[in-house]
């Protein structure tokens, strides 16, 4: 793939990272693809929210009371969006940190590779599917 990273090393396709052998698991290429993903996850969350700013303040009143209602609707399902959007940044961020520390792809309960597929799929996961399936249950059976 022809993508490259701010130090100009190419960035792999999907199809080139799942081709990787295990023992290649989270060695510098694959982490510059998942840093590329994330980043490109983090710009695009942020242009989101800019455009919602400017929507909110472009937004004329108008007197129309059913009119209103629905523009004030329109307002409160953005803003719940844009709120989930912040707490995806900070996910991101935090797989981010990861990556920097060399951290990211492992585990968080048991310290075993997360796997490269759940990784593409969610790139901000901290725990296996094992584990958060385990984690699942027992948040049903606590509640």
């Amino acid at each position: 793939m022809s993508t490259k990273t701010r130090s100009e090393e190419p960035i792999l396709s999907e199809s080139e990272l799942l081709a990787m052998p295990d023992s290649d698991y989270m060695n510098g290429q694959q982490l510059a693809f998942f840093r590329h993903l994330l980043d490109k996850m983090r710009t695009e969350l942020l242009d989101n929210g800019q455009s919602t700013i400017t929507h909110l303040q472009e937004t004329e009143a108008t007197p129309d009371e059913a009119d209103r209602a629905t523009q004030e609707e329109e307002h409160v399902l953005e803003q719940r969006i844009r709120d989930r959007e912040r707490k995806l940044i900070h996910k991101i961020d935090a797989a981010l940190n990861r990556i920097a520390n060399n951290t990211y792809g492992y585990c968080e309960a048991s310290g075993e590779p997360i796997g490269l597929r759940r990784l593409i799929a969610r790139p901000t996961a901290t725990l296996s599917i094992e584990e958060q399936e385990r984690h699942e249950r027992a948040e049903r059976q606590f509640r």
